[in-house]
């Protein structure tokens, strides 16, 4: 059969997103910090978006009554492309003076020599110590390499021979480098694993040959494991004998380079405010930090006919850019309302939460928000991603709400934050010289009407980096 082309007339139905669209969905997963990197860029990009001055924020009413009758925007007048369409839907934005919020209070920030700091890593520290203790050129690159290749806790992550393919050098070159650096502060750094470390710090306080060090190389598993009259007896010790040199292990740092590297706070700003207002919970967006935009009067002067200083080219250049710069604004004001909504339903969902804390969190899942604010669940997941909120209870992520529930004898479902939180409280109150096991847990939650698998509390108290009962175990 020969291959014909054909024209056939075919009926379907397709989602299509339009830009606008697009560009609405792009902005609801951003954080305030994204958002406003975005805003400003497309203030470089687009000359009709500008932002007005703090000093000219007013409020909305107050612009109202103050908008003269002159500052009509000039594509009120009759012209081929649907103005009229664009001043129905947009004509808030097209006011000079548009506001979307209250002014705020200008506070002076602190000098920028006050906010400044620098803080030595621990690879500085090896190789100024490295540039001080040795002058043979080999030995330096040697040494610069193995400094390489430590990581955040001081531990040596390569092995001799890998270092020593890096540079064709001799293995015994390395060792000797890898000796040399061992003796640097902190003492401990360049090991290669647990053992060699300790046993690195315990030679350096001159306890060679003691029985804290025989722990060390032989029963540093035991140790870990918690049996201390096993270890006891390999060694021939009572335990009350063994026990200064158990306290000299453990005040041993298992982790040296951890201190010149220390983990940055990471400081969350909020995008919504929880405020309890009389005997309701408010939800109130934060909009610091962002640019409050607006179309230029200028460039839309360029939009009327009549004006001797624009062409066809202009104007159609700008007719561009204003419809870009509409939708833009327009987007902006949906996500903030979307945003608004989702969190005043977390709000009504949990409202114990917000009066008595994380004992009574309740079970929440993304459907539920999604029908009482009448969106679909994709819309709210894209939303709660990098939002926070400030509850009367603590700064929280808007996906911290959203947790799945456990049946309970009393017939309503309890959150598995809160069963998470009524397992540590158990641990934390239990006898540290007989640990509840996962099975006794299981059985103290069933008198309180929860029924659970031992496997899932296992999972939940993995989650909660908590050792097991025997690692748990005090035994003086």
């Amino acid at each position: 059969m020969a291959i014909q082309q054909r024209l056939h007339t075919k009926l379907v139905q397709k989602l299509i997103l339009t830009p606008s669209l697009q560009q609405a969905i792009k902005l609801l997963p951003m954080s305030t910090l994204e958002l406003s990197d975005l805003l400003n860029q497309e203030m470089v990009e687009n000359p009709l978006l500008e932002e007005v001055p703090t000093e000219e924020l007013q409020p909305a009413e107050q612009q109202q009554a103050e908008k003269p009758e002159a500052d009509k925007p000039a594509a009120e007048k009759s012209d081929s492309w649907d103005d009229a369409d664009y001043e129905y839907f947009f004509g808030d934005y097209l006011d000079d003076g548009y506001r979307s919020r209250t002014p705020s209070e200008v506070k002076e920030l602190p000098p920028i020599e006050n906010t400044l700091s620098t803080t030595g890593s621990l690879s500085d520290h090896l190789l100024w110590q490295l540039s001080l203790q040795t002058s043979d050129d080999r030995l330096r690159e040697i040494g610069r390499a193995i400094i390489g290749n430590l990581d955040d806790d001081g531990y040596l992550v390569a092995s001799v021979e890998e270092v020593a393919a890096m540079g064709e050098w001799l293995v015994t070159d390395v060792e000797r480098a890898l000796l040399h650096i061992q003796t640097f502060d902190p003492i401990g750094v360049a090991a290669r694993d647990l053992q060699e470390c300790l046993g690195l710090q315990i030679r350096h306080i001159g306890l060679d040959g003691t029985p804290a060090e025989k722990i060390i190389t032989e029963h540093l598993r035991l140790l870990q494991n918690h049996q201390v009259p096993e270890i006891a007896r390999k060694l021939g010790m009572s335990i009350d004998d063994l026990r200064p040199h158990i306290e000299i292990i453990r005040n041993l740092d298992p982790k040296p380079g951890s201190r010149y590297n220390p983990t940055q706070s990471q400081y969350v700003i909020p995008d919504v405010y929880i405020v309890k207002v009389e005997d309701q919970y408010v939800a109130a967006l934060n909009e610091e930090g962002l640019p409050q935009l607006r179309i230029s009067p200028v460039y839309r002067r360029l939009l009327d006919k009549s004006g001797q200083e624009s062409n066809d080219e202009t104007r159609a250049y700008v007719k561009d850019k204003f419809r870009s710069a509409l939708w833009l604004i327009k987007s902006v004001e949906q996500r903030q309302k979307t945003i608004h909504k989702v969190a005043t339903s977390i709000c009504n969902f949990q409202r114990d939460f917000l009066d008595h804390g994380i004992e009574h969190l309740r079970p929440l899942v993304l459907r539920d928000v999604a029908n009482d604010i009448g969106m679909h669940e994709s819309t709210v997941s894209r939303v709660v991603t990098n939002k926070y909120m400030h509850t009367p209870q603590g700064v929280f992520e808007m996906k911290y709400f959203f947790h799945s529930g456990i049946a309970s004898s009393y017939g309503e479902a309890v959150s598995s934050v809160t069963i998470k939180q009524r397992i540590r409280k158990i641990i934390e109150q239990e006898d540290p010289r007989k640990p509840l096991s996962d099975s006794k847990i299981v059985s103290i939650l069933q008198r309180e009407g929860l029924e659970l698998a031992r496997r899932t509390i296992a999972k939940y108290r993995e989650e909660l980096k908590i050792p097991t009962s025997n690692q748990r175990k005090v035994l003086y």
